[in-house]
């Protein structure tokens, strides 16, 4: 079975069409023919299999056939097509030949045929887990990740406006880019919040970054766009070109922050409600406001939507009814979205929204999980689409806010991959979830295990490399310990 790593930039033009007292919030502080009988011309068999060939190119690690030759497939993936009088590659155990070119001769289907698989999480014990601290000194961190192509670099997040980078584990006193100038981070829950790569990165430098901004107007949420220098170490800082900006009137909370590049290309936001118990301003109801929302735009055409987005709204809202998805990302193997949102009073939730299923109304303010909120009681949940699990702020433990984390996908801790990981950021305890086509497959918690109470301060993000191996970010203390930086390992 392999452990998948899907590349997140399946071209657009070839995907299917869309199928997808106050809770502290944070941006840190406290707050895929059995039969082929029906194949009876060459013609259609070289359709199909050049079909199938696609589209797993475009969904799964395999090789590609140079002119003239078919390419070895990867594993559980096909080999490449053959040129004009060439040979289609051959494929891999679970892989198909590929489809030979004008004249020439399809490849031999590996062992066994199919599509890859997604490996599930499982309701087995998991394996012992370790925190192990890799950064220390840093100021107020909101998110970490890596670049597409990068296997050696992680790029880390500072509330005030700074990226930094971590080469090998050390932390460059140089910032890759520093626009404190123009973020506005003295209120707890703003700064920069967010940052996605571009995932074409490695050869066009682009990346966007989700901050609020310090003026015109004050505080509200700045989607932009940078481009890297000539030194990979370094952005240029001159190159900032804000796409999308959202006003955040009246309170300084509930901002969202996260960022992330879907399976389809697009780049998706995720927006808080704009803050003040209960959602005062109805937005996250609003299909015509962008706030408690996740939206999902086109980087290179942008203010046009790209198709599926909601009709009869905004142009830029995928889903709906969000109170403050801190954190989303998606499995990058399943194209699944995890989306964390944070709570009012007393439920935290999760919900999972299957590859290109949007559309979807999660329900805040008419309901908090699934609670009724307003009303408190009898309130109608026609057409809402409730969250997969959910935990009650537990008496005497301090829980506050959920902080969503990842699906594991990395090589590491095998029996790790497939499960999701989230926790609480005031609490500091650490959740699973395995959850597959619909069904929770099983849960739990790993707080003891992690020892992860002991840590300095609150869970502010979790975090993913390229490599599929996750992190968590931990906030300064209000002792005054810097935040930190740690890997989840295996013991």
């Amino acid at each position: 079975m392999s452990q998948c790593f899907v590349p997140m930039t399946a071209s657009r033009e070839g995907r299917p069409p869309a199928i997808v007292s106050e809770g502290i919030d944070v941006a840190g502080g406290s707050a895929y023919v059995a039969d082929m009988d029906f194949l009876k011309s060459n013609r259609t068999r070289l359709a199909f299999l050049f079909f199938v060939g696609a589209a797993t190119t475009a969904l799964s690690a395999v090789g590609c056939g140079d002119d003239g030759k078919g390419g070895s497939g990867g594993t559980g993936g096909d080999g490449g097509a053959g040129a004009a009088g060439g040979m289609g590659g051959m494929g891999t155990v679970g892989g198909m030949g590929g489809m030979g070119g004008d004249g020439g001769m399809g490849g031999a289907g590996g062992n066994g045929g199919g599509m890859q698989v997604c490996a599930p999480g499982t309701a087995e014990p998991l394996p012992k887990l370790k925190l192990t601290e890799l950064v220390t000194g840093l100021d107020r961190p909101t998110y970490v990740t890596g670049a597409p192509g990068d296997t050696s670099r992680l790029f880390l997040l500072e509330k005030p406006g700074r990226i930094r980078i971590v080469n090998n584990g050390n932390l460059a006193q140089e910032p890759f880019l520093d626009i404190s100038a123009i973020v506005e981070g003295q209120a707890n829950e703003r700064g920069l919040l967010g940052l996605a790569f571009h995932p074409d990165y490695a050869q066009n430098g682009r990346f966007f970054v989700y901050y609020t901004q310090k003026a015109n107007p004050n505080g509200a949420i700045a989607i932009a766009e940078y481009a890297r220098g000539a030194s990979p170490d370094v952005a240029v800082q001159g190159s900032g070109k804000v796409i999308l900006t959202i006003p955040h009137p009246g309170y300084s909370n509930h901002n969202g922050g996260m960022l992330a590049f879907g399976p389809d290309g697009y780049l998706f936001v995720g927006t808080g409600d704009g803050g003040g118990g209960g959602d005062p301003d109805d937005n996250g109801q609003d299909i015509n406001a962008k706030l408690g929302k996740i939206l999902r735009i086109d980087v290179d055409k942008y203010p046009t939507p790209p198709p599926g987005n909601l009709p009869g709204g905004d142009n830029d809202i995928w889903d709906w009814g969000m109170r403050n998805p801190w954190r989303f990302s998606f499995d990058r193997c399943t194209g699944d979205l995890y989306i964390a949102d944070v709570g009012q009073n007393v439920v935290e939730e999760i919900n999972v929204e299957p590859v290109g299923e949007g559309n979807k109304n999660y329900g805040w303010n008419t309901m908090e999980g699934t609670h009724c909120f307003d009303p408190a009681a009898n309130c109608d949940k026609t057409g809402l689409t409730l969250p997969v699990t959910e935990y009650i702020h537990a008496s005497g433990l301090g829980d506050c806010s959920v902080t969503g984390g990842y699906v594991y996908r990395g090589s590491k801790i095998s029996a790790l991959v497939g499960t999701y990981l989230y926790a609480d950021y005031c609490s500091k305890r650490f959740y699973t979830l395995a959850w597959s086509k619909g069904n929770v497959i099983g849960e739990g918690e790993i707080t003891a295990d992690l020892e992860s109470t002991s840590l300095s301060a609150g869970i502010t993000s979790f975090g993913e490399d390229t490599a599929g191996e996750l992190y968590v970010i931990v906030d300064n203390s209000q002792g005054g310990t810097p935040g930190k930086l740690y890997r989840i390992d295996a013991e």
